[in-house]
C-alpha cells in the first residue's frame, strides 16, 4: 500500500532515447544487410566488409566503449551517425550498385 502511494506521485518521462535506439538498430540492420550483399554478391568484397564494419556503429554503445578503451567520447555522436548513414546509403546506391547486386543474389537462389 505504501509503495502504491509513492509510485502514483512519480511521472514517467520519455526523453526519446528509446525511439532513437530503435531507429539506430533498424538502420544498423539495414547497413549490415547491405554489407553482406556487397561482400558475397559483388565484385568488391572489401567494400562490403567496410560497410559491414561501419554498421557496428549503430549496434554498439560506441561512446561507452571509447570511454573505457581510450578515455574520451565523441561529443555529437548522433550527428556523426546521421552523416555516416547518408554516406552508407550514397555509397551503396551509387557506387556499390546495390540493386544490381540484389538481382544477382536473387538469381543465385
Amino acid at each position: 500500500m505504501e509503495n502504491e502511494k509513492r509510485y502514483k506521485e512519480d511521472v514517467a518521462v520519455n526523453d526519446g532515447d528509446m525511439a532513437l535506439n530503435i531507429i539506430s538498430w533498424l538502420f544498423g540492420i539495414i547497413a549490415f544487410a547491405i554489407g553482406v550483399v556487397n561482400t558475397f554478391w559483388g565484385n568488391d568484397p572489401g567494400f562490403g566488409i567496410f560497410i559491414l564494419l561501419l554498421s557496428f556503429v549503430y549496434f554498439l554503445p560506441v561512446n561507452d566503449i571509447l570511454r573505457k578503451i581510450a578515455g574520451f567520447t565523441i561529443p555529437k555522436l548522433r550527428l556523426l551517425k546521421i552523416l555516416l548513414g547518408i554516406f552508407i546509403i550514397w555509397a551503396a546506391m551509387g557506387v556499390g550498385e546495390l540493386f544490381d547486386k540484389i538481382e544477382l543474389m536473387m538469381n543465385s537462389f
